[in-house]
């Protein structure tokens, strides 16, 4: 057998032990779809919890659906030991994990106890766990609700009422420290992740990512200003 032939194999076999990377250890939540596994820091990989200031609407009254939903993930993992499985990173590098304790998965449950949405802009493994949390008006599926990817991004609410699209009145909580409004554009370029400030050109143009508050904000986010020609 040739050099070669015994080279495929065996680059075939780091490969996939590489994507199989696991992180084992004790956790703590973060908020909804993060946690902490020893000293690393894992993004759960196809769900979407709402942000940990974000409220929703039930009986017409308002509940912070947001700092429930990091409780949750609280009780599932802190002091525990939790295994995750890498898919990857996100780009702030956190490692994007299939996550479990013991026999229970975490990422379906936080979807199916309708405290998370299955993320289906990046996967389709939990739209089964998403479809009978709202058929048994589970969690944030009793009431409504704005998408946690609309509420980050500032976009046209997307809300859901018992199940069914709707666009009712959707509650916006912003951080007591927030100042004015939180319209400075971060969006990856050409040149990395920069941020677009009122006023300056292509302003309008530009499709945020993400939305902040002050420079400050971005620039913590790891975004720098866009160059002014």
């Amino acid at each position: 057998m040739s050099l070669r032939a015994l080279c495929v194999p065996l680059a075939l076999s780091i490969a996939t032990a590489a994507s199989a990377a696991s992180l084992h250890g004790l956790a703590r939540a973060k908020d909804g779809d993060s946690l902490m596994v020893g000293d690393a820091e894992v993004r759960l990989f196809g769900v979407d919890a709402p942000e940990f200031d974000q409220s929703c609407k039930r009986g017409g009254q308002t509940w912070a659906c947001g700092s429930e939903a990091a409780d949750r993930l609280s009780q599932l993992v802190t002091g525990k030991e939790v295994r995750c499985t890498s898919m990857g990173t996100d780009q702030h590098n956190r490692t994007l994990g299939r996550c479990t304790v013991g026999m229970t998965d975490i990422n379906r449950t936080m979807v199916a106890t309708g405290y998370a949405v299955a993320y289906r802009r990046y996967s389709s493994d939990y739209n089964s766990a998403e479809e009978t949390a709202k058929a048994n008006k589970r969690g944030i599926w009793a009431g409504t609700f704005e998408l946690p990817s609309a509420y980050r991004h500032d976009d046209r609410p997307i809300t859901s009422k018992l199940g069914a699209p709707q666009l009712p009145e959707v509650v916006r909580v912003r951080p007591a420290n927030s100042i004015g409004a939180c319209n400075i554009k971060g969006n990856q370029g050409t040149n990395g992740w920069i941020y677009h400030v009122p006023g300056m050109p292509y302003y309008a143009q530009t499709r945020a990512e993400q939305l902040f508050c002050s420079e400050a904000e971005a620039r913590a986010a790891g975004y720098r200003r866009a160059k002014v020609c």
